[in-house]
């Protein structure tokens, strides 16, 4: 039995759902977990984040997948990424790292 014509996206939304979901996801999961590392422990971020950014990425697939409308996922991840991009460079304004 064909599935419902209604429930049917056109390919474009399909294709903005997937790339939102792996690329937009990661993007948003990487500038999290690095704006994390400005601000705490680095090395304890960064050894959490080989668990919970995959926990991330995979919630954020998941959210992509079941809205309706791929292009607004993809303005949210994008604003998101710009929001922990901005966390990052205050981050640097306020804890520069020093090399010794």
């Amino acid at each position: 039995m064909p599935a419902n014509p209604k429930y049917l996206s056109s390919n474009w939304q399909q294709f903005a759902k997937i790339t939102a979901g792996f690329l937009g996801g990661y993007f948003v999961t990487i500038t999290c977990h690095l704006s994390l590392t400005f601000w705490l422990d680095h090395v304890n971020v960064m050894i959490t984040s080989t668990f919970t950014g995959f926990i991330l990425w995979v919630t954020l697939m998941i959210v992509a997948f079941l809205s309706k409308n791929g292009w607004k996922i993809w303005g949210i991840y994008i604003l998101l990424g710009l929001f922990f991009s901005l966390i990052i460079y205050l981050g640097k304004m306020y804890y520069p790292i020093t090399i010794n």
